[in-house]
């Protein structure tokens, strides 16, 4: 049980270490705006890693420029950047 213990607390430190805060995370993501129909796609920069938490930060992002998520591709970190910088234009690192 002590080991168990040992373990958790040990987990906890890692969790909270400034390296695992500081992880780079960015989504890519497709968005639209009606009257008339504009579509972009666009990468950002997102504290949750995971795709479902990427999703409603980029969402609300999204919202509050007037624009309406349609879906989150992927996310990745920084080594996806160069590739992906392109394609995303003006919506690149945008919001």
């Amino acid at each position: 049980m002590k080991q168990f213990l040992s373990f958790l607390a040990l987990a906890a430190l890692i969790s909270l270490s400034p390296a695992a805060a500081s992880a780079e995370c960015y989504a890519d993501y497709k968005a639209k705006r009606d009257s008339p129909l504009r579509l972009h796609y666009g990468v950002m920069q997102v504290s949750n890693c995971s795709r479902s938490g990427a999703k409603a930060e980029v969402s609300a992002r999204l919202r509050s420029a007037g624009w309406t998520l349609l879906n989150v591709i992927s996310v990745f970190g920084p080594e996806g950047l160069q590739k992906r910088k392109a394609n995303a234009g003006k919506f690149y690192l945008r919001f």
